[in-house]
């Protein structure tokens, strides 16, 4: 079956889901005697409970080379299912599911099939508040493998909770986590080409929007990269130089890359190898040329906790949209805080939905250097009535309840059709 047929037989289907848990024992303000008197009113017998979920499967147009979205499958644009749960009062969570099949196994068809007749489904009639038993109610769903089961897709399901949530609460995501909003996140330009003589147009596009800082895309070849990163460096010598190859040396090149990347300028290494590659990990921490983040590999809290006991890396470049969502997210930063490592913030080329949701993340763990979210730098529709405001490469962090944002669900159904799908509702 082609994208295209799939699309048009897939639902914009109709389900729903759940939350975590306060702290008991602190002494209440009125804000917190409010949002206890909320909780016990949905969870009491016959309270709110989440009545269905729509799915909406679609693709975001592109601008500019982005190595993740080439051939039949990315060609289309950068694929999403927009998750809508509904709640029996009629309050709404948005969410997004994020497949790149070049970057991880789960696809747009993939991920549609698994929403629609595995998590979905064993969320319907629960708590909206209980984003925990949520994330258990879908593991009992799909079972694990080495690490969380289809982490991309339940990111969908995850973050409409906590927009859900915290609309029933009346909080933004950092008043739920008792932090402070955060005003703006600074963002970093990506640097991805297949030529020596485009880093500079590329470059110069990135400073002419505003933007000081610079992410490259590096991997297999170490003289390559060295000679990109030179050129970027010098373009803008006050940048923080990240360098990411996704997985993309071998274990020897990894070596030979990182010295030749830190004489020509490079501030922090991501994802060098595959993260199988344990004893390359090891070995490119215990030379020391630059600081080591795992991102592909890390899904849970547990990975984590195990990769940094095996002594693999400095550090972690954050994806709330690769790890199953902000639950997981915040844990794995968190830990990071706790072992005194580096975390940075990234995406998935997050559109305006789980963009908003990062966004929230980082300001309230107050993330200090700039954060790969290149959503607005390739993508070139939105789904909000107000989009998020993004001026000389700082992004607002949305305010407001939930996520911050209003989805617009006129924009969702025009673009989904433009992709070649239709709406189906199950309730």
């Amino acid at each position: 079956m082609k994208r295209r047929e799939f699309l048009a037989a897939v639902p914009a289907a109709a389900f729903a889901l759940s939350s975590d848990r306060r702290d008991s024992g602190m002494v209440l303000d009125n804000q917190d005697i409010k949002t206890n008197e909320v909780e016990l009113s949905i969870t009491e017998p016959g309270g709110i409970q989440i009545e269905r979920i729509d799915l909406f499967p679609l693709c975001y147009p592109m601008t500019g080379y982005f190595k993740f979205f080439t051939g039949p499958h990315g060609s289309a644009g950068r694929a999403a299912v927009v998750v809508k749960i509904t709640t029996s009062d009629g309050t709404t969570g948005w969410g997004q599911a994020l497949p790149i099949a070049k970057w991880s196994y789960e696809t747009l068809e993939t991920a549609v099939v698994c929403l629609r007749d595995y998590f979905a489904p064993v969320l319907i009639g629960q708590n909206p508040l209980d984003i925990e038993g949520a994330h258990i109610k879908m593991d009992g769903a799909i079972a694990p493998g080495f690490s969380t089961g289809m982490p991309i897709t339940r990111a969908g399901i995850d973050v409409a909770l906590h927009d859900l949530k915290g609309k029933l609460l009346g909080q933004s995501l950092a008043q739920m986590w008792g932090k402070p909003a955060g005003g703006s996140i600074t963002l970093s330009w990506t640097v991805n080409v297949l030529s020596l003589d485009e880093v500079e147009k590329v470059t110069e596009e990135g400073i002419a929007r505003g933007y000081r800082h610079f992410n490259i895309k590096v991997a297999p070849d170490p003289v390559f990269d060295a000679a990109l990163a030179r050129r970027v460096r010098k373009l803008a010598p006050d940048t923080f130089l990240w360098a990411d190859a996704n997985g993309g040396y071998t274990p020897e090149t990894a070596l030979q890359a990182a010295p030749r990347l830190v004489d020509a300028g490079v501030d922090v290494l991501e994802a060098p190898l595959r993260p199988n590659r344990i004893s390359g990990y090891q070995a490119l921490k215990k030379q020391g040329a630059l600081p080591i983040l795992m991102d592909e590999g890390v899904v849970s809290p547990t990975d984590l906790i195990e990769f940094i006991r095996l002594g693999m890396c400095n550090g972690v470049a954050m994806k709330p949209a690769r790890c199953g969502g902000l639950l997981s997210n915040r844990r794995q930063i968190e830990i990071c805080l706790e072992n005194d490592l580096m975390w940075l913030g990234s995406g998935l080329t997050d559109p305006d939905i789980m963009l908003a949701a990062a966004l929230a993340l980082y300001g309230a763990y107050g993330l200090q250097k700039a954060a790969v979210l290149n959503g607005p730098q390739f993508l070139t529709a939105d789904v909000l009535k107000n989009p998020i405001k993004i001026e000389n490469g700082t992004a607002a962090v949305p305010q407001g309840p939930g996520l911050g944002i209003e989805v617009d669900e006129e924009k969702v159904t025009a673009l989904m059709k433009e992709s070649g799908g239709r709406t189906m509702t199950i309730t």
